[in-house]
């Protein structure tokens, strides 16, 4: 093969080449990384910690991004509680240096092969959809730590199958490898020897509605929500969904 044509072929058959997370495209399409989205994603998380009078002194974060979900948890928790972040985006991981300290690290590396990576709480935020297999996945990061908490868009609604280009639309634009719905990513978990301790729904597309107008747009899907929670889930879509496992 002519080496012109071989480096195109590498190009194209190397998993990294193609991996927008590794290659530069998801930084270039996202360059906050979706920093912007921790505050949120934070409460999430203290609300299901209080939920279940859980303390942990060691928190770790699979596919941790910029660290930032882990600074503003350092900020509100237990001054003794550890944080460890892990990515295999080595541009992700240079978002998060400005973020680190004493007790907040952020590493470049794989979790699942990492040998001392143990933890009395595992983070799992918007990484099932992008595994090419999440069942192995899954079975990898079990035994990371006792409790697991899971953030997972709810992307596969009404609105998305029947909007033409939906699901396509939002494959290309968020690079999900799979879509779930509150009733799949349970039974995944089920299915896989989880225990499911708890869950609620996150008003997702409300809380990154910014400006006048687009806040407007969001009422329909609230008040929906308010009336009926799964319906709105369903049907409008829009959510997004914290769980707690064992």
């Amino acid at each position: 093969m002519r080496p012109e044509l071989e480096s195109t072929f590498n190009a194209v058959t190397d998993p990294k080449a193609q991996n927008v997370f590794l290659n530069g495209e998801y930084l270039r399409r996202v360059p906050q990384w979706h920093a912007d989205d921790s505050p949120w994603k934070a409460k999430g998380v203290l609300r299901m910690l209080r939920l279940h009078h859980l303390s942990p002194r060691s928190i770790g974060e699979v596919g941790c991004g910029t660290g930032e979900v882990l600074r503003q948890l350092q900020i509100q928790m237990d001054p003794e509680c550890i944080f460890w972040g892990y990515d295999i985006a080595p541009q992700a991981i240079d978002l998060s240096r400005s973020r680190e300290n004493d007790r907040l690290h952020c590493q470049l590396a794989d979790i699942t092969k990492e040998p001392n990576a143990r933890f009395d709480l595992l983070l799992v935020l918007d990484v099932l959809e992008h595994q090419q297999n999440y069942f192995s996945f899954l079975r990898d990061i079990k035994p990371l730590a006792p409790y697991k908490l899971f953030h997972t868009v709810l992307d596969l609604s009404a609105q998305a199958v029947f909007r033409r280009d939906g699901l396509l639309k939002l494959r290309r634009t968020s690079d999900d490898l799979h879509f779930f719905t509150r009733d799949t990513l349970l039974q995944v978990l089920r299915d896989e020897g989880y225990t499911v301790l708890n869950w609620f729904y996150a008003p997702r597309a409300i809380y990154r509605a910014s400006g006048v107008v687009n806040r407007i747009k969001q009422w329909p899907r609230g008040m929906c929500f308010a009336l009926n929670p799964d319906l709105a889930a369903r049907v409008l879509g829009g959510y997004s969904i914290f769980v707690l496992a064992q």
